[in-house]
């Protein structure tokens, strides 16, 4: 599958960002209530739950696309509550150990062997959502490119992702604002007819 290909090309770039990050940085504000660590976990468990997830099977298909993984999340994640997001990338980030960087190479190598000959099941996600590995593996590129960029800035770093990442990560945001409701201002946007709203997000 072409999105096992993009992905594995997310999870190197995210990797070599973490061994980026100077070693004085990993206290220092990340995003949000997170500190550098809490946000670099976090980005870490779109590693972790592919991993995890495969040896879920779901019996049915309840998500029909990448941008409708994220329509649907968002009800999930209303009544999952912040502060329980909050903690899940803080433990993430003590989890990484002493050597966050050792750490995420061993997580890309775990979960690219895990990937190396799977087919395309129907997998159970978060909130017990039955979809697609190729579906859900476009939503985990892009976290990585979301928060890869939430790193290097946070961490004042240079961070170039790759040009199909990009493009992947670009492509499901623009899909993600029409099935949301957003396109229209989104499309206004980009092509300089009307400012989005302050503040604005597709996620």
């Amino acid at each position: 599958m072409n999105t096992v290909k993009t992905y594995t090309a997310a999870a190197h770039a995210f990797a070599a960002l973490v061994h980026a990050i100077p070693e004085t940085s990993w206290e220092e504000p990340g995003l949000g209530d997170w500190d550098l660590r809490a946000l670099v976990g976090h980005t870490s468990r779109s590693l972790i739950t592919v991993s995890a997830y495969l040896q879920h099977p779901a019996d049915r298909q309840d998500v029909m696309s990448p941008a409708d993984y994220y329509v649907q999340i968002r009800s999930y994640a209303s009544t999952a509550g912040a502060a329980a997001i909050i903690e899940r990338g803080r433990q993430a980030g003590r989890d990484l150990g002493e050597r966050p960087a050792s750490t995420v190479d061993a997580l890309v190598d775990s979960v690219l062997k895990d990937l190396a000959g799977v087919d395309d099941p129907l997998i159970e996600v978060i909130g017990g959502l039955g979809i697609r590995l190729s579906d859900y593996l476009p939503t985990r590129v892009f976290e990585l490119a979301v928060h890869g960029l939430d790193i290097a800035r946070a961490a004042d770093v240079e961070f170039a992702l790759p040009a199909p990442v990009l493009e992947e990560a670009t492509e499901l945001a623009a899909r993600i604002a029409v099935a949301s409701g957003q396109g229209e201002a989104v499309t206004s946007a980009l092509t300089g007819r009307a400012a989005l709203p302050t503040p604005f997000s597709v996620v």
